[in-house]
């Protein structure tokens, strides 16, 4: 914050102290020791992140974004804030506000989440982005390069990097629990919003009308030029590779972000695809299996990640296996038919010595299959991943749990994923030099096109 600003909310601050002194005892700041915040996506995933925000008690909204401003789904977080300011597009209200905002939330479709977050760091601004963290192999990389260099608060929306499965997976580690891991199988089984197609998806949707009060130009964003149609909109941007990241995008964040993390799995060597089903040139596929290949480091061996997805592509289990239990955060998958997953989304993690251990997504805990050992000696966490946040913005805390430096890594794995799924081929990739191997079109992939005219400028540090 300015340091005018902070001097005015110090004062005025003063003034109010006594009726503040009961709230504050329940976790509520005074108007003095609150950011402002900023809100880009208030529908959705996105009205889920104002409300967190919000239950901090640490944070004012004063700033509500939405492309789509005015349709149904903004409705609730518009009637709940109506002294926030309104914008469709995101450039005008920093340009407007700039200099009122602390720090900013994008719960936006993947594509968009680069330029919001590159201006905003280039402002000064906190950062909170949903996961992945951006589109694209190189926009994650220039992402990280910003937060580097303009040192604001960064955190992607994997929240469970926050809650009991970080701190207990960190312990576990640390204790030599888990060690000598030699595979980590993971998986999502649930329906996705692209099964409905039945993989039948041979091109783009033919232009449709555009609804009353859409913004499609600045939707669009840094995309090349797409002619409007439902099926891109409201949660359907995620089946497509122009717009979205697909379930490893939307899951893997969640399932093995703490194994990507503690284990230092860094970028593979490889990705290969062991089964596809449905592929398309244009939408994920029905079922698929890729195999992730880590290289050893001096203290640690080679580690072969495992994801399945696809209703009809469940993995192999453990002898013993008797399901994982979701925490109660993890939510219900969405899109598809049903959402009723065969098998928890989540993960098993076998050692060397035969041990597996088995965990679901988000906050949920390990535990070993076949064994009725407990593994609850962990530290707790302290705050949630908003919190942890806003914490960071008001500068409590050095950084955040999953900020740009651990997050960015992370989500160019799954973008190497998606570009296998892409393309429906194994691809060779070089940890050292960043590049595809042996494959220009798998190459060219990583920085995706040339950002539409008018963009340009996100792509610059």
């Amino acid at each position: 914050m300015k340091s005018s600003r902070r001097s005015f909310l110090k004062g005025a601050g003063a003034a109010v102290a006594l009726p503040w002194l009961d709230l504050r005892a329940q976790g509520v700041a005074a108007p003095s020791e609150r950011i402002n915040v900023a809100c880009c996506g208030i529908g959705f995933q996105g009205a889920w992140d104002v409300e967190e925000m919000a239950k901090t008690g640490l944070v004012n909204i004063v700033a509500l974004c939405d492309t789509h401003l005015g349709a149904d789904f903004t409705a609730k977080i518009l009637k709940k804030y109506p002294n926030a300011k309104r914008y469709k597009d995101f450039r005008k209200m920093f340009d407007e506000l700039g200099n009122q905002i602390d720090a900013v939330t994008a719960g936006v479709p993947d594509h968009s989440h680069f330029p919001i977050a590159m201006m905003a760091m280039k402002l000064g601004k906190g950062i909170y982005t949903e996961k992945p963290m951006g589109h694209t192999f190189r926009e994650i990389g220039i992402m990280m390069a910003a937060a580097a260099k303009y040192k604001v608060a960064t955190q992607m929306g994997n929240q469970g990097h926050s809650r009991e499965a970080y701190f207990q997976f960190r312990d576990l580690v640390r204790k030599g629990i888990i060690k000598d891991v030699t595979k980590i199988v993971a998986h999502m089984n649930s329906s996705r919003r692209w099964h409905k197609w039945k993989g039948n998806v041979t091109s783009l949707r033919a232009a449709m009308p555009l609804p009353e009060g859409l913004d499609w130009d600045t939707w669009l964003g840094t995309v090349p030029f797409h002619a409007y149609h439902r099926d891109y909109v409201q949660g359907d941007w995620r089946c497509w590779y122009d717009f979205g990241n697909g379930a490893l995008g939307d899951w893997g964040a969640h399932i093995f972000d703490t194994a990507h993390e503690f284990l230092r799995l860094g970028m593979p060597e490889g990705v290969d695809v062991l089964h596809m089903d449905g592929h398309s040139d244009f939408v994920f596929p029905m079922n698929c299996t890729l195999k992730f290949k880590f290289g050893a480091l001096p203290d640690r061996r080679a580690v072969d990640l495992y994801w399945y997805e696809g209703q009809k592509n469940i993995p192999e289990l453990p002898t013993g296996f008797t399901g994982s239990e979701a925490a109660a955060d993890v939510p219900k998958p969405g899109g598809g038919s049903s959402a009723v997953a065969k098998l928890n989304p989540g993960k098993e993690i076998y050692l060397a010595d035969g041990t597996v251990l088995k965990g679901a997504s988000h906050a949920s805990t390990l535990s070993y299959v076949g064994r009725p050992d407990k593994l609850n000696d962990f530290q707790r966490p302290i705050e949630n991943h908003h919190k942890n946040f806003v914490r960071a913005v008001k500068g409590e805390v050095e950084r955040c749990n999953s900020d740009f430096s651990v997050a960015g890594p992370l989500s160019q794995v799954l973008c190497l994923g998606c570009i296998a799924q892409r393309l429906n081929t194994n691809i060779r990739f070089d940890p050292k030099t960043q590049q595809i191997i042996g494959n220009a079109t798998a190459n060219n992939l990583l920085a995706g096109p040339p950002p539409r005219k008018g963009w340009e400028q996100f792509y610059v540090v």
